[in-house]
């Protein structure tokens, strides 16, 4: 597995917009092309395509946003894994690369996403990597998980 991600642009909008959920999945993240239309109109989103190599597998979407205070809150608000590629390992391999991404663009103390109650695959894979619940909920009305980083040295 050879993961790295590449901003979503006009050479690979059309191939990440035709990635897609598995199988009853279909209510629990957004579609690509909406999350594209998200991030055209609100600058904080950075969309990006997960590759394995050259091979397009999945989509994450995330941002900061100074409108929290004290500090602001980076969230990494999508996550798919397109549906001929899922139980390979590739949302693992992409999640720890996507929050080393984040840690180092961001310099940040927390990383915070929300997720729909019945997506316990998602919930499960989430507290792996030491995500927890915080009590809070989004604009959405989906649980808030906040991963607390160690301090940068």
């Amino acid at each position: 597995m050879e993961l790295h991600v590449e901003p979503i642009n006009d050479k690979n909008r059309e191939s990440a917009v035709q990635l897609k959920t598995g199988p009853g999945q279909e209510h629990f993240v957004e579609d690509v092309k909406q999350c594209l239309s998200e991030a055209d109109s609100n600058p904080c989103w950075r969309p990006v395509g997960i590759y394995d190599g050259s091979t397009l597998v999945g989509f994450a979407m995330y941002g900061y946003f100074r409108e929290y205070r004290p500090e602001g809150r980076v969230w990494l608000d999508r996550l798919l894994i397109d549906r001929h590629f899922q139980g390979n390992g590739y949302g693992t391999e992409a999640l720890r690369m996507l929050l080393g991404r984040l840690s180092g663009e961001y310099g940040c103390r927390r990383i915070y996403l929300s997720i729909i109650e019945e997506n316990e695959t998602a919930a499960k894979l989430y507290e792996k990597f030491g995500f927890r619940f915080n009590g809070e909920r989004d604009i959405n009305d989906e649980k808030v998980m906040v991963l607390e980083l160690p301090p940068r040295e």
